[in-house]
């Protein structure tokens, strides 16, 4: 039997758990399933409930929840030895001192542990710079909303390449932000899509993430990769296990590419 929680996917059994733990019901039709399929907003306990009393979970979200935000990211990148920039991951903001400081070297990027499309980031020039936002940072800093990364800047030219893993699939184009704009931007915020300039490198971040998936077991994912103006590349900048689908054909193309690799994912299972 093949249960699907996934709004779109259909399976024998269809159960929504959305906004709420899993209970009787959802571990009743996890133990009775020979393959669960989850939805890409799923909690923790739903995932843990599935993978304990399921042979076969789609997607694979070990990493996500072993690794949790920015700050989880950046120590799965060196857990794994995937480049990234120069990382300073904190906590809270607590965690700073004096010393620290006093040594950073600018120009830094700030990312909050929270948020998403590229909420909170700032360029920081100098210390004045990163004091406010460690202000800014301190006064939004709740029991859920809490860490973030410092890192070394890195001139790329104004573009990053998103790569999105669905099961063994990879697709990939570049974001190409505003001539000087000084942080790279998604899609959402006025970046253009390129799925042609530099094949050579798309394939080198490609064949990137493809090691990283492989090491991680990430199967649905998006990755986003810089190519360096100087010195080598692709660096990984981050995992969006909620990625923008407007580079995939919008929703409706997305979920397509998502069918599509649920059905290749069980037969690889050997379940159909």
């Amino acid at each position: 039997m093949i249960l699907s929680f996934h709004p779109v996917i259909v399976g024998d059994e269809n159960l929504i758990c959305a906004g709420r733990n899993p209970g009787p019901e959802e571990l009743s039709a996890i133990q009775r399933a020979s393959a669960v399929i989850l939805p890409q907003g799923c909690r923790e306990t739903l995932y843990r409930m599935a993978r304990e009393n399921c042979p076969r979970v789609f997607p694979d979200y070990e990493a996500r929840f072993r690794y949790p935000g920015k700050t989880g990211q950046a120590a799965m990148f060196a857990a794994f030895g995937a480049a990234s920039p120069e990382t300073w991951a904190f906590a809270s903001v607590a965690e700073l001192n004096e010393s620290d400081l006093l040594n950073f070297p600018y120009p830094l990027v700030f990312k909050p542990d929270w948020g998403g499309e590229g909420e909170g980031v700032r360029l920081l020039r100098d210390r004045a710079g990163l004091e406010a936002a460690l202000t800014r940072a301190r006064a939004a800093e709740t029991a859920e909303n809490r860490g973030f990364v410092l890192q070394r800047f890195v001139p790329c030219g104004g573009r990053s390449l998103r790569v999105v893993a669905v099961h063994d699939r990879l697709f990939s184009y570049w974001r190409v932000g505003e001539t000087g704009a000084p942080l790279l931007s998604g899609l959402s915020h006025g970046a253009a899509m390129d799925r042609e300039a530099d094949p050579h490198l798309m394939a080198l971040g490609g064949e990137a993430v493809r090691e990283l998936c492989l090491k991680t077991g990430v199967n649905l994912a998006g990755f986003d990769l810089i190519f360096p103006d100087s010195g080598p590349g692709p660096l990984f900048l981050e995992v969006n296990y909620f990625f923008g689908r407007r580079g995939l054909g919008g929703n409706e193309g997305y979920y397509e590419i998502l069918r599509d690799a649920v059905s290749a994912w069980l037969r690889d299972s050997g379940i159909v």
